[in-house]
């Protein structure tokens, strides 16, 4: 199979992934500035889900860019990510409308960290497709920013039920993290 198809498709989740994110923001009923304010939670974690989802399809595309073909391992890892991606909406919504709340901002913690666990198995199936001599293992190395990730993402969930604030406040950390482009693959397999 090429590529071309899964990028596609794993393009059109993700962009369905996002219309639904911004079809949960409801409008206000008052006409004033002040009918916002009850929405400023739902509007926060709106942007931060928007912002993750755009990371995940940025560094999605990039590792794409680095495979010659598809085998079935490698769509299977990619649904498995998809799969974790698709409930970011759910957990935004959910994490929103109770105000950050504990339970629902742990619970979107670990949406988060089971996306990048399946993103971390998404690529080491695709280094390990290309064989001993991969590039991209050579351009992605130990994967300290990945790992560094999965930590951060453990302590951010365990701390919500000391203060969410901690929480949210590493849940943008690591979103800063991986913000711009990861430059390890992308410089090594320019398009």
């Amino acid at each position: 199979m090429s590529k071309t198809r899964l990028e596609a498709f794993s393009d059109g989740v993700i962009a369905i992934l996002i219309t639904i994110l911004v079809l949960e923001l409801k409008i206000p009923h008052a006409d004033t500035l002040e009918g916002l304010r009850p929405m400023l939670p739902v509007f926060a974690s709106y942007v931060m889900s928007f912002v993750y989802l755009g990371i995940y399809w940025n560094n999605h595309h990039h590792l794409l860019h680095t495979v010659d073909h598809v085998n079935g391992r490698i769509l299977w890892t990619n649904l498995h990510l998809l799969f974790w991606l698709s409930l970011v909406p759910f957990a935004t919504g959910w994490m929103g409308e109770n105000h950050f709340s504990p339970v629902p901002t742990a619970v979107y913690g670990v949406i988060l960290l089971m996306a990048a666990i399946a993103f971390t198995v998404l690529l080491r199936t695709i280094v390990a497709s290309q064989g001993a001599r991969s590039s991209l293992r050579a351009a992605v190395g130990r994967d300290r920013k990945g790992k560094i990730s999965l930590v951060l993402y453990c302590v951010a969930i365990a701390a919500t039920f000391v203060d969410r604030r901690i929480s949210i406040g590493i849940y943008v950390l690591v979103a800063m993290i991986w913000f711009i482009p990861d430059s390890r693959i992308e410089s090594r397999f320019k398009e």
